[in-house]
């Protein structure tokens, strides 16, 4: 009997510290303009940290970003506070700089933007192949040879969505047309679904059946869109096929999801590290959505042709050209 209780005291002990070490490690995650529920960009964000959470039992801090004046303060009570950071979206880069210099010891990770600091793990996607075989998808549905795009934000980081869409689809049909504009030139872009709704409407009375949302939240409005006027909508970042099914043609993913599930399980494994990440069809950190929702729009032959494309990417017999070397 004595035996027993001591082994019993003994695995209580073990298990007492086992849930110590795990309260130890404290994750923290700041989503962008938007909100966490955009069933988007952040709210892919929000999915991959859920998924550490259900996993291992911890939970995380988080914050939401409403305005800009946020973005400095909010890192800060981070930086205090977590065992690792991660930050959703572009526009904290120069926040983050600031705030790595002053926390040498933290660990930071940004999505969508390069911070070159001995702290910051960037974790950047290559939007462009993903777009890629989303656009050869839009053209090879299109019945009138007329597809559109729709960015959120006008920035680079979108501009590089429409390059690789413009090239998949003329890869597919070298005749397509291809009309393109922006919801605005501020944050409030991500947000502004009733413009993005407007300017889908202009693309399909325009003649277009196939219209590409890369606009965050206010890429609904596409998606909304596209139901009314009874053609195709393409979502962005999260799986959005469920939103209208028969109306989503695809959409294309960018695994924002499991770039923040591994910051988070690397950081508490101890192997994080600081550094480049550049995730494309290769890594699985880009694609495109297929499942019961759309696998009635989005033909075998379609499919075959997107897989096959694909593979060319993944080999290097094709190469996608990015938004930012064609600039050059």
């Amino acid at each position: 009997m004595i035996r027993r209780s001591v082994l019993l005291a003994a695995a209580s002990l073990l298990s007492l510290s086992v849930a110590a070490q795990a309260q130890d490690f404290q994750p923290a995650l700041i989503f962008d303009m938007g909100g966490k529920f955009d069933k988007s960009f952040n709210e892919a964000a929000y999915n991959g940290a859920e998924k550490f959470k259900a996993e291992t039992g911890i939970d995380y801090l988080e914050f939401e970003v409403t305005n800009e004046s946020q973005r400095d303060q909010a890192l800060e009570r981070m930086a205090r506070r977590a065992s690792v950071v991660v930050v959703v979206g572009f526009a904290f880069g120069t926040s983050l700089e600031a705030i790595a210099t002053k926390y040498p010891d933290g660990k930071f990770t940004i999505i969508d933007a390069s911070v070159d600091k001995p702290n910051v793990q960037s974790i950047l996607f290559k939007e462009h192949e993903g777009s890629y075989l989303v656009g050869m998808a839009a053209a090879l549905t299109s019945k009138t040879g007329k597809i559109g795009f729709v960015g959120g934000m006008d920035i680079p980081l979108i501009h590089n969505f429409e390059w690789g869409y413009e090239q998949g689809a003329k890869a597919a049909n070298p005749q397509v047309q291809l009309t393109a504009n922006y919801v605005g030139t501020t944050p409030a872009a991500w947000t502004d679904a009733t413009r993005a709704k407007e300017l889908a409407f202009s693309h399909y009375d325009n003649g277009a059946d196939v219209v590409y949302a890369a606009a965050g939240a206010a890429g609904l409005g596409v998606l909304e869109a596209s139901k009314d006027k009874d053609k195709f909508s393409i979502g962005v970042d999260s799986n959005q096929n469920h939103l209208y099914p028969g109306n989503v043609l695809t959409s294309m993913l960018k695994r924002v999801d499991v770039a923040v599930y591994e910051a988070f399980k690397a950081a508490q494994a101890g192997t994080w590290q600081a550094g480049m990440l550049n995730l494309g069809l290769k890594e699985e950190g880009v694609g495109y959505a297929l499942d019961e929702n759309n696998k009635e729009v989005l033909t075998p032959d379609v499919v075959a042709k997107l897989d096959e494309a694909k593979a060319k990417i993944i080999s290097g017999e094709i190469t996608v050209q990015d938004y930012y070397s064609k600039q050059q």
